[in-house]
């Protein structure tokens, strides 16, 4: 009589043993770290969505917009990082931002909150705003009424819309500020080196580098620039909330994929 073959190691039993379940989860761990490592960078390099909080950039960018901000245009710092982690100071390869640039930063007071706002005064500008008008070293923004509108987030609000030219060229939509409302009679503010001057587009609603940083903006350091919004990818209408998944698809179409200008 024959006797019968001894299990190999290369039998089903055997095989099963050589892939046990640790070594499936250490493989989809790595997949996704590797996933995380590449989202990690390319939002410290390349870009980082931002969700618009208020009113005050409008009318070219409003409450609910999801934003585009590229990160290239004006180099990186702790700033370009989560969290803002002290890793270094200044900006590695920084190129100066231009005025009429509208640019997401950290607030001073608060470098976990993000602001956007519109780029008024370079290092060294002598900004002041004279009922209602941006003079720039002492030569005036152009103003030009285009009629009126209502306020998107407050529609009993009717608002001036202003077509503005800055000193260099730049022409961008604002909701014109009045003559003599707060914040439109300044004093000459002298913007410091390595910092910049910020206003919103929103004249009579936005706090920015007309007020001190305890209220305010104040001046904003060049390290806190986070940079430089290019476009609403999409938006979402008034009530959505991240806390209120029924509103999730609340969107607004006619918003999405606009050019910031």
């Amino acid at each position: 009589m024959k006797a019968l073959p001894m299990p190999s190691d290369a039998s089903p039993t055997a095989q099963s043993t050589k892939n046990p379940l640790w070594k499936e989860v250490a493989e989809t761990a790595k997949t996704l770290a590797a996933g995380l490592a590449i989202a990690l960078v390319l939002r410290v390099v390349v870009f980082q969505p931002n969700t618009i909080p208020s009113s005050s950039m409008e009318p070219g960018v409003v409450t609910g917009d999801y934003v585009y901000v590229s990160k290239w245009p004006y180099g990186w710092s702790r700033a370009s990082f989560p969290f803002n982690p002290p890793l270094f100071s200044g900006r590695v390869l920084g190129h100066q931002p231009k005025r009429g640039d509208v640019i997401v930063f950290r607030l001073p007071r608060d470098p976990d909150v993000p602001y956007i706002k519109r780029l008024i005064g370079l290092p060294g500008d002598r900004v002041q705003i004279v009922k209602g008008q941006v003079f720039v070293n002492g030569q005036p923004d152009t103003r030009r009424f285009a009629g009126e509108t209502r306020d998107h987030d407050d529609p009993l609000r009717v608002v001036p819309k202003v077509v503005e030219t800055n000193v260099d060229g730049r022409r961008y939509l604002t909701f014109g500020g009045s003559a003599d409302g707060e914040g439109d009679n300044t004093d000459v503010y002298v913007v410091p080196a390595g910092h910049y001057f910020f206003m919103g587009d929103n004249r009579d609603n936005s706090l920015d580098s007309r007020w001190p940083e305890e209220i305010g903006v104040g001046f904003v350091p060049a390290e806190n620039i986070v940079g430089r919004a290019e476009m609403v990818i999409l938006s979402w209408k008034q009530g959505a909330s991240v806390f209120k998944p029924w509103t999730w698809l609340n969107l607004d179409p006619q918003r999405f994929f606009l050019r910031v200008k």
